[in-house]
């Protein structure tokens, strides 16, 4: 099978999702396929990698854990993979709840994940993953913009994304869910 065979208007899961073995990339968001951005660039990579080192070196020792794309999310309360509608692999997400790892991704909201823009796929990011974040209950969801330098945080609040301010180089991003870390922007966008 290709992807040029699979029928995009049908309705997927995840069990569907595990038998495909395409080149392309491919996240599932309420059983609608979306492709994914051809190989990230080296700005997106190295703002990944900066944002997973500070937030891994932070972490060491700690009960909660980082993770990198690609690393299959289930938005998902349930481990029945016929019933998994949502799969998405965000650039770096923190878990705190070792129950929701397990051998092939994790199950469930991350504590905090982090989008990385990319050109094409803003509107992705920006709307139909904000809008399944929000709905499975992640308590924070960072999108950082490139080539405009800018990190938006949004904070779960009553079953609502409320938005910071537009933070850039020179701010530093805090989270009460690790208390005593800091993500410096001006390292973050250092030299990109």
């Amino acid at each position: 099978m290709r992807f040029s065979d699979l029928d995009l208007s049908k309705s997927y899961t995840y069990a569907d999702y595990l038998k495909w073995q395409f080149d392309e990339r491919l996240e599932l968001i309420k059983g609608k396929i979306f492709k994914m951005s051809p190989a990230p660039s080296v700005i997106h990579q190295r703002l990944s990698g900066r944002v997973f080192l500070k937030l891994g070196n932070y972490l060491a020792g700690k009960a909660c854990e980082v993770f990198n794309a690609p690393l299959d999310v289930r938005l998902t309360r349930t481990v029945n993979d016929a019933q998994v509608t949502t799969v998405l692999q965000p650039d770096v997400c923190v878990i705190c709840d070792p129950t929701k790892i397990d051998a092939r991704g994790a199950v469930g909201a991350p504590d905090i994940v982090v989008e990385i823009l990319s050109p094409g796929n803003n509107n992705k990011e920006l709307q139909t993953k904000y809008d399944v974040y929000e709905e499975a209950g992640v308590q924070e969801y960072w999108i950082i913009h490139p080539s405009e330098r800018t990190f938006l945080k949004y904070t779960l609040a009553n079953g609502s994304y409320v938005a910071s301010r537009l933070l850039t180089g020179g701010d530093q991003v805090t989270t009460p869910i690790l208390p005593g870390f800091v993500l410096d922007l001006e390292e973050v966008f250092k030299d990109l």
